[in-house]
């Protein structure tokens, strides 16, 4: 993953190291308090005229106390259909999970991807549904813990996504 990402926390506190040294830094803090964790990995994005901007947002759940994020905002002026966004979004989210999974394997983390694509075909970002399940199912086991590829949630169960990311890119 790029150095060169800014990512903050909810408060707006920027990270000043690389995102995979601040898990890192988390992870360990946590086991060493004996906290479970589990880590769900989403991104949204919202067109606002000739601009998209995506929030990929890592949150943590400390099982039965409560949870935080991180956030990571960029914005482009490519136009860009919405099946095109939904994948980008999808694709943003997996790059995320990808860099930092050898760490959630190390510390036994349980990690999902969260797509903010509907489950209704009646909606429109359900046109890109099948490609995105495909898409992250379709990591090699090895990278992903899984012999599925990563866990991968959408629509109405995508909280990170539709909800965390949601809030953060409006």
């Amino acid at each position: 993953m790029e150095q060169q990402r800014r990512w903050r926390r909810l408060d707006g506190t920027r990270i000043k190291q690389s995102i995979e040294d601040e898990v890192r830094q988390v992870l360990i803090r946590e086991f060493n308090a004996g906290i479970q964790l589990k880590v769900c990995i989403g991104t949204d994005s919202q067109v606002k005229g000739k601009e998209t901007e995506f929030a990929t947002v890592i949150v943590f759940i400390r099982k039965g106390k409560g949870g935080f994020m991180y956030i990571h905002n960029e914005i482009t002026k490519q136009k860009m259909s919405i099946k095109e966004r939904m994948l980008t979004e999808v694709a943003k989210s997996i790059e995320v999970a990808y860099a930092l999974c050898n760490l959630f394997t190390l510390y036994n983390v349980d990690m999902e991807v969260h797509a903010d694509i509907n489950t209704n075909p009646n909606f429109k970002s359900n046109d890109a549904l099948k490609e995105a399940m495909g898409y992250i199912m379709g990591m090699p086991a090895w990278m992903t813990r899984s012999d599925r590829g990563f866990a991968f949630k959408a629509k109405p169960f995508a909280f990170a996504s539709s909800s965390c990311a949601n809030k953060v890119v409006q």
